[in-house]
């Protein structure tokens, strides 16, 4: 479970907020034309978020921003935590509000709650795949475009790790750099060298031992073996040493994980955790509540 500072971190985040915004933005349009003529402005309701799906949770600080920017008058219970498992018939979250302003808040909440937990769930089976192992599984910038933060998120509470959140988080030389310079993989890991942050680490993308044995001895820190079989990653894991960590990636299974990290390798990283995540399905109920007379 990842620390309180982290869920507070998303939820103050000001791209959440404008995520949030632009998805209820899409969704509700110029309002909402069915509750406007069918539901009275004065109705209040109960509502339940209910699980029906096995998987892990993610979301739920995301959709408490989804109620708040609807209507601050909506109040909201959070009853499972982040990063726990989840079963059909589950409550995770109750909500009491305005009728009108759940009803607008629903689509959107459930959504980002059953795309997140899709994510985090891809990403617990990974983790789980690899058991004991000293291996991390990493997600990549293979992100649905404008929802990045909060996917790189769900990863982490599905127990993965973050490669670079933008092309800013680091240098990664990839086999499009090297061909710019003609192929001159060593001389473009010293030229990164020579002009990154004295503190920032240099990754280069290799795809074969001889590329590799090229890109230690020109100072890379990381290696990145792209699509290298287990015999290949077994030859750069002996020749690098603990000179350089090593990342595998490329068509990563959760099949293919546990044998790659049985070779010693630091990250197995996998676009997987978020292209081909499913969601993972979740409900409202909706209870009106009593009419009130004001009197306790």
């Amino acid at each position: 479970m990842l620390p309180a500072i982290i869920l507070r971190m998303l939820t103050h985040n000001p791209q959440v907020r404008r995520i949030v915004r632009l998805a209820l933005d899409e969704d509700i349009g110029t309002g909402d034309v069915t509750t406007a003529t069918v539901v009275p402005p004065e109705a209040v309701v109960r509502a339940e978020v209910i699980a029906k799906e096995d998987g892990v949770l993610a979301g739920l600080p995301v959709a408490q921003v989804v109620l708040e920017e609807v209507d601050p008058a909506i109040r909201s219970e959070v009853l499972v935590a982040e990063g726990a498992r989840v079963r059909p018939g589950m409550v995770v979250m109750r909500v009491l509000g305005p009728a009108a302003s759940v009803l607008v808040a629903e689509r959107t909440l459930l959504n980002f709650v059953m795309r997140l937990s899709g994510v985090a769930t891809a990403t617990r089976r990974f983790v789980d795949a690899l058991g004991d192992s000293r291996t991390v599984v990493l997600d990549t910038r293979k992100t649905t475009p404008g929802l990045r933060v909060l996917e790189k998120y769900a990863v982490r509470i599905g127990g993965g790790r973050n490669h670079r959140m933008s092309l800013d988080g680091g240098v990664l030389i990839k086999n499009n750099h090297i061909a710019i310079r003609r192929g001159d993989l060593a001389g473009t890991i010293r030229a990164a060298r020579a002009a990154a942050p004295s503190l920032c680490g240099i990754e280069a993308e290799v795809r074969t031992v001889a590329e590799a044995r090229q890109a230690v001895e020109a100072g890379a820190d990381v290696l990145l073996l792209d699509h290298m079989n287990a015999s290949q990653v077994a030859e750069v894991r002996s020749l690098a040493g603990d000179r350089v960590l090593l990342e595998v990636s490329g068509n990563m299974t959760i099949d293919r994980a546990p044998e790659i990290a049985a070779l010693g390798v630091d990250f197995v990283s996998s676009g997987a955790l978020t292209h081909h995540a499913s969601w993972l399905d979740f409900a409202m109920y909706l209870h009106p509540e009593a009419p009130t007379d004001g009197r306790d």
